[in-house]
C-alpha cells in the first residue's frame, strides 16, 4: 500500500522525473536516504516503470500522429498481432479494445506516406481483416501523469 509520502513521491516525478532525492526529500520532508529508498522500493514494486525523457515528435520530423482501429479475425492472432505491434517502432501504443475493433493503435509517423506504407504492413498481419484510421489534425492535450491526489 502506498502512503502519502509514496503518493507525493510519484505525484512529484511525474512532473520531473530528474528531480534529485535531495530536492524530492525537501518537498516531502524526508531525509534523503529515506527518500532514495522509497524511490527504489517504488520501482521495484513497479509503481514507476523508468524515466523517460519526453521529446517534441514535430521538431523530431514525426509530423503525424493518428489512431488506427483494427478489427482481427479471431482471437487466433491475439499473440502474433501484439508481437507484431511491439515490434514496430512507430506503433506507440497497443489497446485491447472493447467495440467494433478489437485493437486501438496509436501511430507517429515522419509523413502520410510512410503511414500509408505502415498501414499496408499492419494490414497485411495475420489475421487482421480491416483498419479504420483517424489522422490527428491538432493536439490540444497529451500527457501520462496520473491525478494520484484527485481528493484533496
Amino acid at each position: 500500500m502506498l502512503d502519502d509520502k509514496d503518493t507525493l513521491i510519484l505525484d512529484f516525478l511525474q512532473k520531473d522525473g530528474r528531480m534529485t532525492a535531495k530536492n524530492l526529500a525537501e518537498k516531502v520532508s524526508l531525509s534523503i536516504p529515506a527518500t532514495a529508498e522509497r524511490i527504489k522500493k517504488l520501482v521495484e514494486g513497479y509503481y514507476i516503470k523508468g524515466f523517460h525523457a519526453t521529446v517534441h515528435p514535430k521538431k523530431l520530423g514525426f509530423d503525424v500522429t493518428s489512431f488506427i482501429l483494427v478489427v482481427m479475425a479471431s482471437s487466433d492472432h491475439y499473440e502474433d498481432f501484439v508481437y507484431k505491434a511491439e515490434e514496430s517502432k512507430e506503433v506507440l501504443e497497443c489497446h485491447s479494445v472493447t467495440g467494433e475493433g478489437s485493437h486501438l493503435l496509436k501511430i507517429r509517423t515522419q509523413n502520410t506516406s510512410s503511414l500509408e506504407s505502415l498501414l499496408e504492413d499492419i494490414q497485411s498481419w495475420s489475421g487482421v481483416i480491416r483498419t479504420h484510421t483517424m489522422v490527428v489534425m491538432t493536439t490540444f492535450k497529451e500527457g501520462n501523469q496520473l491525478d494520484l491526489r484527485a481528493d484533496d
